[in-house]
């Protein structure tokens, strides 16, 4: 989410997916049929299957029993590094936020259209509501309503595109973050303990975090089958923090041995995953991973999700820990806010932004 100026990027005309579904609601346009390749399956578009996705226990790590601790951290490393997503339960985040906040970003998604742009996200930027990541007017969009903002520091932060309706809804977006920032610290705190590092290893390096959040509205659609609520990405960030609103469908699939695989989220959990720069920093013991989202053709889905990652002035590479000769050095030393910069100002496409670091392409 790093700050881009405004630019002359012609993205030519994006529907809004809301007012699509609610005027023309058989209608799909050409700018969101994808290619033959890319569609999602009638398998693994319609399939709620439970994945054998790691569950970790976050109270066995903060207040459990030193077995328990010892358990968990090797489940969490296990799920780092296998899997690269892991649900947490117990997460101390409070119940009574969470459905505030989805109840307020639901309130949001329905205000009228001329409402939710007064909040415009400009092409080559990534706050505001509107689509992000689109950069031609050929390209293939989104089926999804995106409402973006930049919390930490306070500099990336634009006053203008925090909504005034609902009343409350900035108040709580405050409020929430200060919570999930929190959990992402004592995450990497654990995350670096079943590295073998020191606990406090990523919040020295990290500096003054920077943090963003975001709200996808994946409306209904008539053809599920033909399109993608959104592209198949990694994160640039370290942590990752998705919340998915009850009563919505399955929607979020991760790339695991090469095959799409639906993730049912648990009640009151959190979905979690790995970012580019733990990947870096762990030089590929731990991977991000790429991961989409598929519409539904009877039920809305809304996700909240939180970024997590460091400051834009650090130097990133992989630790010397990570680096012997039989795992030579895969990636370059490189400034985060450089990368964060690339990130956003490249369309969504797999893992292909990562390259920016990788030690092949450098040379």
């Amino acid at each position: 989410m790093a700050p881009v100026p405004i630019s002359t990027i012609n993205v030519g005309h994006i529907d809004d997916v809301q007012e699509l579904r609610r005027t023309k609601p058989k209608t799909v346009p050409q700018r969101f049929v994808r290619d033959m390749t890319e569609r999602p399956t009638l398998q693994t578009s319609l399939s709620a299957q439970n994945s054998d996705m790691p569950v970790i226990d976050f109270s066995k790590l903060s207040k459990g029993s030193k077995e328990d601790l010892l358990n968990e951290l090797c489940k969490l490393s296990v799920a780092c590094q296998e899997w690269g997503f892991f649900q947490v339960i117990n997460h101390e985040v409070d119940i009574n936020l969470m459905e505030n906040i989805e109840d307020m970003s639901k309130e949001f998604f329905m205000l009228p259209l001329e409402e939710k742009q007064k909040y415009p996200m400009a092409p080559g930027t990534v706050q505001g509501y509107g689509q992000a990541f689109v950069f031609s007017e050929d390209q293939k969009l989104d089926w999804c309503n995106m409402f973006a903002l930049g919390i930490a520091p306070l500099y990336v932060r634009d006053p203008n595109l925090w909504p005034k309706k609902p009343a409350k809804l900035s108040e709580t977006i405050e409020l929430y973050s200060r919570k999930i920032k929190k959990l992402c610290q004592n995450l990497l705190r654990y995350i670096a303990l079943g590295l073998s590092l020191e606990e406090d290893v990523f919040e020295e390096m990290f500096g003054e975090a920077v943090q963003a959040i975001r709200m996808n509205y994946y409306p209904t659609c008539s053809r599920p089958d033909l399109v993608l609520g959104l592209s198949p990405h990694s994160d640039g960030s370290a942590l990752t923090v998705l919340q998915q609103a009850k009563g919505s469908p399955v929607g979020l699939q991760i790339l695991k041995d090469s095959r799409w695989v639906p993730v049912q989220p648990i009640p009151n959990a959190l979905v979690i995953n790995i970012g580019d720069t733990i990947e870096v920093l762990t030089n590929g013991k731990y991977k991000s991973v790429e991961h989409r989202a598929v519409a539904h053709e009877e039920k809305d889905r809304l996700s909240i999700v939180t970024f997590y990652a460091p400051s834009y002035e650090v130097e990133l590479g992989p630790m010397q820990e990570f680096v012997d000769e039989n795992h030579p050095c895969k990636y370059r030393r490189y400034n985060h806010g450089e990368y964060s910069k690339h990130y956003v100002t490249n369309k969504l496409q797999g893992k292909r932004t990562l390259d920016f670091a990788k030690v092949e392409k450098s040379e």
